[in-house]
């Protein structure tokens, strides 16, 4: 993979997003798409690869393209009431297998308007299928202390599991299980820890280093989802 520096998105990247906002439409797009393409596309694009250069040589399990891994900025909007043509943000996501739609241990990255999505990137077990979900409320009572190790270690790196999207109550076959921190786990339906960017920042090249950092920050949840998964291909 060649050596690509990002430099940072463009200082129009934000205004650029206000405006379609406002427009919301095909011939404004097309009229400004150098504009896109710029200040947005091709700058998450450069992010992209020189993250994907980093996390190799690091070891991190992300892999992708800086086009096939970037989300349409075009909205598909059949089943939304939102019939808005475009989305006030351009994300990307890499993957262990460098699918953009998978679910399990991935990295995302979305620069966006606040008073949508905003801008910030996480890394996820996001709506884990069934048997991989059950797989890690089993471990977690079963390896309750390898469960509060990731914690520990996430609270030590200056990260927290975020609670969002909880269930109101505990799942079914683990209502014996009392103490508060694992009750609160395993109502989770996804596994995620997330880092606000400050929109101020995205034009500097500091943020691939804020990025990659958080990545390095968050590989103990990384190694805890990994190893459970493992255990059904095993």
């Amino acid at each position: 993979m060649s050596e690509v520096v990002f430099k940072g998105f463009g200082d129009k990247a934000l205004p650029f997003l206000k405006a379609l906002d406002f427009h919301q439409n095909r011939e404004w797009f097309l009229e400004n798409k150098d504009l896109f393409e710029e200040h947005l596309y091709d700058p998450l694009g450069d992010l992209v690869e020189h993250l994907l250069a980093r996390f190799e040589k690091a070891g991190l399990p992300f892999r992708g393209d800086r086009k096939k891994s970037q989300f349409r900025i075009k909205r598909d909007t059949r089943f939304s009431k939102d019939k808005s043509p475009y989305n006030r943000h351009l994300s990307a996501l890499l993957s262990p297998d460098g699918n953009k739609w998978a679910e399990s241990g991935c990295f995302y990255v979305c620069i966006g308007l606040e008073e949508y999505r905003g801008c910030y990137a996480a890394i996820a077990w996001w709506q884990p299928k069934p048997e991989l979900l059950l797989a890690m409320r089993k471990a977690i009572v079963e390896r309750p202390e390898k469960y509060r190790a990731m914690v520990k270690a996430l609270a030590k790196n200056g990260l927290v599991l975020n609670d969002t999207d909880r269930l109101k109550r505990t799942p079914r076959g683990f209502e014996t299980v009392t103490e508060p921190d694992l009750v609160d786990a395993l109502r989770n339906r996804n596994f995620v820890v997330r880092l606000a960017i400050d929109p101020a920042g995205i034009t500097s090249p500091k943020l691939a280093d804020d990025l990659f950092d958080f990545a390095v920050r968050a590989k103990p949840l990384l190694d805890w989802g990994r190893a459970i998964e493992g255990t059904l291909v095993a």
